[in-house]
């Protein structure tokens, strides 16, 4: 029979840490703990085999689970001493969620399982404090209520906080033992007039319901979301784990906390914990109340604190990582309640990583794996202006200061509900999510927002965990914030700030302002530029930029771009004092008149290419010439409806007849010029074929300017690249044509500059022919935006339309405009290369859609054996960091084969 629970107690765990696909992260952590003899509650762990035969057999569990649930039961009943559902030794459980990642939050939990009316009074007179017991009793029924019987949380607090109103106090420690008792009264009614029975009395019943709740709890909607957004496979299921509880509720000797090993906000080497007495893990981790700092437990209790810090370093060493810990103390009695990898901001994580290098904890290699690339976007980071914060702060525009959880800065409008938050965001507007305190409900909105303020929490609590996770600034604990999410309105000391007003965050500093404060781009840390030194040295695929400008091309190699992979030579002409001079090029009626016209454009296209080719000194720049239809230089849409509406009025009017004959010429142009499709139409080599003098200006603008700055000591190395080939013929005249006005150049200036001719691979036509289009094409680059449109049929400018429901219903793993098919899409590059390197075997090979940033793209990328990549300025450290894993991993995988 199928093993479907694995005990852990009294120092022996029949688990261990490499075991995480079976017991989950709880689970396998649990039980590795146990067996360092670290002070662990005795509990059982049921599988995610049990979860998965649960869920494929519709909610029914495998043959034999129960009564192995049972055995371990019984086995946890003789190492707690007490048994479950007994009157007098009552054993209370908890029963929690754990998948082989972490999800925090995003899972169900039942706490105090065990309790009713009998073991309750068992419970207060064993520990002789009946108001510890009804406490435990209410938050039982509470969160049983609404973790397995589907009643809101509402539904139990408002009845909590009526109390508290009526008795004049704040705090629930303060609610004496005759009012929980009948409140806990109230509870149990809320739950049979919400379910039309009574509240489950049999302990064994209760656990049973938990852990069905708990297997449930997978496909919970919050669930669900975080692993569409950090990409968790639906499959993978949770584990269970079932543990005797213990109790941070039972006085002032007790109390219950979370802590990171190092600070996961910077990576510092400090023990960054908070800690409530007298209190429940929840009350921490859900952010119900705001802890104290971690000095207040060495105050109150030192030996306890000291053993804490001795077992925190101790399981970093274990784990050779930092580690985030959750912690309860029962009348001076440390337990362990959780380890895992803490979460972290992306700055946190590159210094976390290079500071354990150098206390030689893990190697390079290691520290390079620990890091998701994605994460390093992050540590670009904007910040608010000094002046102009202090400048607000001085007018009075602080509205609170809380405590600082996630780093970086945002501006945006303040929303109160995180679906509105979705709904703006998608709507282009930048949101702030503000609420008393966040929930696992809530991650879409945090996702979707700039920034996170809650009025409630601590900086372990839910909100702060998740917004490092995902990169997002945040401020928790704002207590000077009264948040009414009715009225969709905040009251910060009688300033009332409405839905849909701007506020700035500054989750370094933990500051809330008034209306928008300037931003500023973030430097780099020093650890920063090491790692990704570690990084170059092991990577063998080359990164580059996409930059258009000469500001582009410094910060492309401020941040490590070893050249240019793509300059768009059409934004260029976008510029103001240009878009006239293209205009006149497109109404030219002849090529003589045309090239007139080219002709005024050839000293601002050259001007561009010598500020690129300075800032790029001694690195490869890849020119792309004129690509887009020539329409979309004439009217935007708005434009368009202004000219037909002034045509008509001069019309109706009978006056201005010069003004309207030249309208009426540039309309019959625009209409000579749209096409059905204009993807599909005259752009890319066509145009260049069909109007040479576009091409040929451009050309001669690139020749010109590199022999220009070679002249004054630039070492320059220009490839001219020609878009959208798809044909043999098509890429041999470009090519002659580029050459023989290129070479022409050189004679004239007497400047000797090298220079080669490639192509865009963007057709996949082009792909299947590459071995007859390398004949003249020099290099090769890979346009993926055009190619995954092409290849599969979907337009990018309308793939919106459809996309959400594809994703939703798992038609596409992912948007393959943003993450490289490489079934598909994959398979024509794999042949272009292969075919191309047929017949030139140093065929320069690159990249330069949108995926040449995306890390698993970039993987892709070095298994097909590309050169290099280009993406984004701001996406370079992640490429850089990509190649370096995909190198590793596949270093590590021949070497395994090989042992193997």
């Amino acid at each position: 029979m199928t093993k479907y629970v694995y005990s852990f107690g009294r120092g022996k765990a029949e688990g261990s840490s490499l075991m995480r696909n079976l017991l989950g992260g709880k689970g396998c952590e649990l039980a590795e703990m146990t067996n360092l003899g670290i002070p662990v509650p005795p509990g059982f762990t049921i599988t995610t085999q049990a979860w998965a035969h649960y869920n494929r057999a519709g909610r029914r569990w495998p043959e034999g689970l129960w009564e192995q649930a049972l055995e371990g039961l019984d086995k946890l009943e003789q190492d707690a001493g007490l048994a479950l559902g007994d009157p007098k030794r009552p054993l209370l459980l908890s029963v929690r969620s754990g998948a082989r990642v972490s999800m925090p939050g995003m899972m169900e939990t039942v706490l105090n399982l065990g309790l009713n009316d009998s073991t309750v009074e068992g419970l207060a007179a064993r520990t002789r404090d009946e108001r510890f017991a009804w406490d435990c009793y209410r938050r039982f029924v509470s969160m049983f209520g609404t973790v397995v019987l589907g009643i809101k949380r509402d539904a139990f607090d408002e009845h909590l906080e009526a109390v508290k109103a009526r008795l004049g106090v704040k705090s629930d420690p303060e609610v004496p033992a005759h009012e929980l008792r009948k409140l806990t009264q109230t509870f149990r009614d809320v739950v049979s007039g919400r379910t039309g029975g009574p509240f489950p009395e049999e302990p064994k019943e209760q656990l049973r319901l938990a852990i069905n709740a708990v297997f449930d709890s997978w496909f919970a909607k919050k669930a669900t979301e975080y692993r569409r957004i950090h990409d968790i496979p639906a499959d993978w299921g949770t584990a269970v784990t079932v543990m005797a509880m213990v109790f941070g509720n039972l006085g002032e000797t007790s109390g219950t906390g979370v802590g990171f090993t190092r600070d996961p906000r910077t990576g510092e080497r400090r023990f960054y914990a908070e800690f409530l007495a007298s209190a429940q893990g929840e009350d921490v981790v859900a952010g119900i109340r705001t802890p104290e700092h971690i000095d207040d437990l060495r105050r109150r209790m030192p030996a306890v604190y000291d053993d804490l810090l001795s077992i925190a370093d101790r399981l970093e060493r274990h784990y050779k990582d930092m580690q985030d810990i959750e912690f309860t103390i029962q009348e001076g009695t440390l337990y362990l309640l959780q380890t895992r990898s803490g979460k972290r901001s992306a700055r946190a994580a590159v210094r976390v990583a290079v500071d354990l290098v150098r206390e030689s904890v893990i190697d390079q290699h290691t520290a390079l794996l620990r890091v998701p690339p994605q994460d390093l976007s992050q540590i670009l980071h904007a910040g608010l202006d000094a002046a102009d914060k202090a400048d607000a702060i001085r007018r009075g525009r602080l509205l609170a200061k809380g405590l600082p959880a996630s780093p970086g800065a945002a501006v945006g409008k303040v929303v109160f509900n995180a679906d509105r938050a979705v709904e703006w965001a998608k709507n282009g507007e930048r949101v702030i999510l503000v609420r008393p305190e966040t929930s696992p409900e809530d991650i879409a909105g945090m996702y979707a927002a700039q920034g996170i303020v809650t009025a409630r929490g601590g900086r372990t609590s839910h909100a702060a965990v998740v917004a490092v996770g995902m990169g997002k600034p945040c401020v928790v604990g704002a207590g000077g914030l009264v948040v009414s999410e009715e009225r969709r309105l905040f009251d910060a000391g009688g300033r009332l700030v409405r839905e849909g007003d701007f506020v700035s965050v500054d989750g370094t500093t933990g500051e809330v302002i008034l209306d928008a404060v300037k931003t500023t781009e973030p430097g780099l840390p020093g650890e920063f530029e090491e790692f990704l030194a570690w990084a170059d040295t092991y990577r063998s695929l080359g990164v580059r930029a996409n930059a258009d400008t000469p500001e582009d091309a410094r910060k492309a190699r401020e941040f490590g771009a070893e050249g240019i992979g793509l300059v768009r030579t059409e934004h260029m002409f976008f510029a103001g004092d240009r878009i006239p001079l293209v205009r006149e090029m497109i109404m030219a009626t002849d090529h003589v008149s045309r090239r007139v016209a080219v002709q005024k454009l050839l000293p601002f296209q050259r001007d561009d290419f010598v500020g690129i080719f300075r800032a790029m000194d001694g690195l490869p720049v890849t020119i792309r010439l004129l690509d887009p239809p020539l329409h979309e230089f004439l009217a935007n849409p708005k434009e368009y409806r202004e000219m037909l509406e002034e045509r008509a009025r001069l019309e109706a009017l009978n006056i201005n007849p010069d003004l309207k004959a030249a309208l009426d010429e540039k309309l019959a142009k625009i209409d000579t010029l749209r096409e059905a499709n204009p993807m599909l139409g005259h752009r890319g080599c066509r145009l260049g074929i069909t109007s040479p003098e576009i091409y040929g200006m451009q050309v001669r603008a690139i020749i010109e300017a590199a022999c220009m700055v070679a002249e004054q000591g630039v070492k320059v190395v220009p490839e001219i690249m020609i878009p959208l080939t798809g044909t043999v013929g098509e890429m041999r005249l470009t090519y002659e044509n580029t050459k023989r006005v290129a070479d022409g150049v050189l004679a004239e200036m007497g400047v000797p500059v090298k220079y080669t001719i490639g192509t865009m691979i963007e057709v996949p036509r082009a792909a299947l022919i590459a071995d007859k289009i390398a004949e003249h094409a020099e290099f090769f680059s890979f346009g993926t935006n055009d190619l995954t449109q092409l290849t599969f049929g979907y337009s990018r400018d309308d793939v919106a339309k459809f996309l959400p429901d594809y994703l939703q219903k798992g038609l596409l793993a992912h948007d393959p405009f943003a993450v490289l098919d490489q079934e598909g899409v994959g398979e024509l590059i794999r042949i272009g290369i292969e075919r191309g390197r047929r017949t030139r075997p140093d065929l320069k090979v690159g990249i330069c859609g949108e995926h040449g940033g995306e890390p698993s793209s970039v993987e892709f990328c070095h298994q097909v054996r590309m050169t290099y990549v280009s993406c984004s300025p701001f996406m370079i450290p992640i490429a850089r960091l990509a190649a370096a894993q995909a190198r590793l991993r596949e270093r590590a995988a021949s070497e395994g084969g090989a042992n193997g």
